[in-house]
């Protein structure tokens, strides 16, 4: 049976596409900055836009990006001047998103508490040809952003003092992927769901950290992760009839138990020409 005939499924492939190739380019800044968990936070907001969007018969996707990202600058202004309050304010705010999702969702009635599953694990046939429309034009924006601004955000990653000593906007910078991560987490929600999309941004990442040294070819390697994750594992949700969202992350998953599998001799053989290279260095070094 040809996939392809079904028109779902082709907008639902494309989307998926697009969270593969976007949300690991966001996430190995996160793994990068030790925010690993700053992406199922910013999920937890944007399901109160998806919550206000059903309770004032809105458009879901473009309601829950100016929630995330009203979210995400709200985090990082209190951050900038406190990282005990920062962190705490952080909490609340998620806590407050998933609670607010959840009571306007009951408030609009109706339909909407089955459609709020939906967008909590992901769905084959919702996505229509206006979110296309709204994914390809956010997705631009993030690579867009990411080709200007990439050093900078990587400098910050690596050394917030170097990143200012350097001169660098440490705040606007971090502010900045702050939202790059929110408008990720909007992008995944049809297929992978607002509960999971962080992990279909982290786990191709550490996947791809198992073989790759540098912070390149660890972006490279994740891409690679999420684009077969978020295809393969959409397909394998129409075989076997379950949400999309789990599919992709246990897919995800498995790409990184093999990819660990294969670093673990990759290691052993690195490390033992390390230390047959040892005693040629040191003789020479006695010998000069």
């Amino acid at each position: 049976m040809d996939l392809l005939q079904y028109d779902f499924l082709q907008r639902a492939l494309i989307a998926a596409a697009v969270v593969g190739l976007v949300t690991p380019l966001i996430g190995v800044f996160l793994v990068q900055r030790r925010l690993a968990l700053l992406g199922d936070g910013m999920g937890h907001v944007a399901l109160a836009g998806v919550g206000l969007a059903f309770l004032f018969g809105t458009a879901p996707v473009p309601t829950a990006l100016v929630a995330a990202a009203c979210g995400a600058v709200i985090i990082e202004l209190i951050r900038a001047k406190s990282r005990t309050a920062g962190d705490l304010a952080l909490a609340l705010i998620f806590y407050g998103g998933i609670a607010g999702g959840v009571l306007f969702t009951s408030l609009a009635g109706g339909r909407s508490s089955a459609a709020l599953n939906q967008y909590l694990f992901g769905s084959l046939s919702t996505v229509s040809a206006t979110d296309l429309v709204w994914l390809g034009v956010v997705a631009v924006i993030v690579l867009v952003v990411l080709a200007v601004f990439g050093r900078d955000i990587f400098v910050l990653a690596l050394d917030p003092d170097l990143a200012r000593t350097q001169g660098i906007r440490t705040t606007a910078t971090s502010m900045l992927l702050t939202v790059l991560a929110a408008l990720a987490v909007v992008i995944g929600m049809r297929t992978v769901g607002l509960l999971l999309v962080s992990a279909i941004m982290i786990v191709p990442v550490a996947a791809a950290q198992q073989l790759s040294r540098s912070f390149r070819g660890t972006a490279a390697l994740g891409v690679v992760v999420g684009e077969l994750s978020a295809v393969l594992g959409l397909v394998a949700s129409f075989q076997l009839d379950v949400p999309p969202g789990p599919a992709i992350v246990v897919l995800a998953l498995l790409f990184f138990g093999a990819c660990a599998a294969v670093a673990v001799p990759l290691r052993r053989r690195r490390s033992r020409r390390v230390a047959a290279a040892r005693p040629a260095v040191l003789h020479e070094e006695v010998a000069a």
